[in-house]
């Protein structure tokens, strides 16, 4: 390979694991300070899901075309799936136990858990 473009990949790799490890520490530093459990499932949800996603993404490029590359494709796509899926899960289990989020009045959680709002 061309000595110039291995320096590309290099860089765009490393550029890919710098951001991918910044948002992973975003996302560990709002899972810290963040207030409440949705907040908390926002940060973790989304912005993990992002810094693994970029990371593997950086593995793909120094992998370069190789059966570890289609190996690394499956994995990012299933991270893709399943981190969402799993923060979806969190939520629900989490409305279903009866914490609400702090902002939200009494009768919006019975108006959206489908009972009668009481004046």
């Amino acid at each position: 390979m061309d000595p110039t473009l291995d320096l590309v990949v290099d860089i765009a790799s490393g550029i890919s694991f710098a951001i991918g490890g910044i948002f992973l520490l975003i996302g560990a530093l709002g899972m810290i300070r963040l207030p409440d459990v949705w907040a908390r499932i926002h940060a973790a949800g989304i912005i993990d899901t992002i810094g693994a996603e970029l990371i593997v993404f950086g593995m793909i490029l120094q992998a370069g075309l190789s059966q570890a590359s289609i190996k690394l494709v499956l994995i990012g796509l299933f991270l893709f799936v399943t981190s969402p899926t799993a923060t979806h899960a969190v939520a629900n289990a989490s409305f279903t136990a009866g914490l609400r989020p702090l902002d939200l009045r009494k009768n919006q959680a019975s108006d959206v858990l489908g009972e009668e709002s009481k004046p």
